[in-house]
């Protein structure tokens, strides 16, 4: 798989208090592991959206990695509002994410990432333009 990073990424990412730095990077591990792993991408491409570290891959709709200082008790996976990926996930995970309106999933830095359903949320989310059709996302 190609992997396109813009260097600007990292400068971001280390402004971040340690405990959402470190979930970053527990979070772009999964996202590396899924690229490689998931049938059709062959091309990831890790950029800034919005001043946020962001993710697409050659079939997928973009997401981005949000924190705030703001909000600093959480930080938040976000997804462009007008897909159908976060209307999905409130069907398929409703007792496992605390959502965002139409766009994000949203989590507290101390909490554990419910693994299983975030890897089916973010596998859809690299493959959006293949399963945008489907019902429920062909899930």
């Amino acid at each position: 798989m190609k992997r396109i990073t813009q260097p600007d990424v990292e400068a971001i990412v280390l402004a971040y208090p340690p405990e959402v730095r470190s979930r970053f990077h527990e979070f772009r591990k999964l996202v590396l592991e899924l690229a490689d792993s998931t049938e059709g991408v062959n091309k990831l491409e890790e950029s800034l959206k919005w001043g946020e570290p962001a993710f697409k891959s050659n079939i997928g709709s973009p997401f981005r990695f949000g924190w705030s200082p703001k909000r600093p008790d959480q930080f938040g996976i976000y997804f462009i509002c007008t897909t159908t990926l976060v209307e999905t996930f409130r069907q398929l995970y409703p007792d496992f994410f605390t959502f965002d309106g139409n766009r994000g999933l949203i989590f507290s830095p101390d909490e554990e990432f419910p693994k299983e359903p975030l890897i089916h949320s973010l596998q859809l989310a690299l493959r959006y333009k293949k399963v945008k059709d489907l019902p429920l996302l062909g899930t």
